[in-house]
């Protein structure tokens, strides 16, 4: 027990400690409510480029600051150096769109402190399809407080904190995107607000690597996330609960038909290509691991390919960092259940389920390695989890860079496209 207080303290100072985030200041949170009315036109299209008049407008911003709900601004092949900011109802429904082909080809490129590459605030159903933003102190695309979104066809490079990222949203989608060597989560959505009527969002087909968390989802519901990648982060997906965030914990998530693999990127050596994390979540990410549920209620994982994870395919624990809301440190009623762990035997994971028994109502089902060994943690669905001490100190002291202590090293078989990132030289 004293090994587990000291590990807790250990954990609760590092949260505690300033993250990157918090170098900018964030729109204050407010109830998303009904949809925006749809706007009734008529719409305008306006287009901007670099070349002075050939088109109306020269930087995105004075296009946005000119267009009316529900108008189309398309944007040019170029390098744009600025940060655009969409506020407001008379915003809603606004279509900024690139190239959603290349969308590397329109490029969105930090100049000094810019803290966002496009940050929507309270404008409900804007569409951002067809960029790239890189070098962002903050974020590459951040929608906050809206009811409905689209972010398709996005790229997010060595941004801040976040590379995609939805906040007390409802009601979105991430589509086709992909962001990379971003500081803490490739892709964020994080204080979900309870509905009585959920509206889901939809994560498809996107790609999250080479950074600490490949999804990180703190407080986040109702979300599907499928047939999308997430290798070489540090953790691939973990929903979470915090007090930092409103409305812990995560739940009512699915997670199904997804690649899952090779999250070993020990970030804490070498030279990663971002400032290394000594604050928050992903500081304290147990290296090596497939999925973290970190507390949360009615999460499913299902169905998905989860190999290659030196310490865990899937490891659950209850939230030991929520003090406020004890109810929302609890696991219960999750399911992991169908997944294909270990690359049919040729790429094996350390161990595919880790628990540490707490909780209630939690169904493992068809893994083939377990932590504890033994599998005296788990039930399967319809039984009964049996907490252990020993298990769950065991796991505590495989928070962060200390989770190496419990990989277990295999070489991974050649994946055409794919190769494994440890240490980033």
């Amino acid at each position: 027990m004293r090994r587990t207080a000291v590990v807790i303290a250990v954990a609760a100072a590092v949260l505690a400690g300033p993250a990157a985030a918090q170098a900018q200041t964030y729109p204050e949170p407010s109830e998303p409510g009904k949809v925006q009315a749809k706007p009734k036109g008529p719409f305008k299209t306006h287009t901007v480029c670099k070349a002075k008049g050939r088109c109306d407008f020269t930087t995105i911003q004075k296009a946005v600051d000119k267009a009316k709900a529900g108008d189309t601004i398309r944007i040019k092949n170029g390098t744009y150096r600025e940060a655009v900011r969409i506020t407001g109802t008379k915003k809603r429904y606004l279509k900024l769109i690139g190239n959603a082909k290349s969308p590397d080809k329109v490029l969105l490129l930090a100049k000094g402190k810019m803290q966002n590459g496009v940050a929507v605030n309270e404008a409900d159903e804007v569409t951002v399809d067809g960029f790239m933003a890189r070098g962002y102190k903050a974020n590459g695309f951040f929608f906050t407080n809206v009811n409905g979104y689209s972010m398709n066809h996005l790229i997010a490079r060595q941004t801040g904190v976040y590379g995609l990222y939805a906040f007390n949203s409802i009601g979105g989608e991430i589509l086709n995107s992909e962001a990379y060597y971003v500081n803490d989560g490739a892709f964020y959505i994080g204080q979900t607000p309870p509905q009585t009527s959920p509206i889901r969002t939809m994560v498809r087909n996107v790609k999250g690597w080479g950074s600490p968390l490949g999804f990180s989802a703190t407080n986040m519901r109702y979300v599907t996330i499928t047939k999308s990648k997430f290798f070489n982060n540090a953790l691939g997906i973990a929903p979470n609960a915090l007090d930092g965030e409103k409305y812990p914990p995560a739940e009512d998530n699915v997670i199904i038909d997804n690649d899952i693999f090779w999250n070993n990127f020990n970030f804490h050596t070498g030279n990663p290509p971002f400032a290394k994390r000594d604050s928050g979540v992903a500081a304290l990410a147990p290296v090596g691991t497939g999925v973290i549920l970190l507390g949360g209620r009615g999460n499913r994982i299902e169905n998905n390919r989860i190999f290659g994870n030196y310490l865990a395919g899937v490891v659950a624990v209850e939230s030991i960092l929520v003090e406020k809301t004890p109810e929302a440190r609890v696991l219960r009623n999750n399911v992991i259940q169908n997944n294909v762990w270990g690359l049919n035997g040729t790429d094996l994971n350390g161990r595919d389920v880790v628990y540490d028994g707490s909780g209630t109502n939690n169904c493992f089902s068809g893994a083939t390695s377990t932590f504890p060994a033994d599998g005296s943690t788990l039930a399967g669905c319809g039984g009964t989890n049996a907490f252990s001490a020993d298990a769950r100190a065991t796991m505590l002291g495989w928070t962060g860079i200390g989770a190496l202590n419990g990989w277990v090293k295999r070489p991974h078989p050649a994946l055409e496209g794919y190769t494994p990132l440890e240490v980033f030289n």
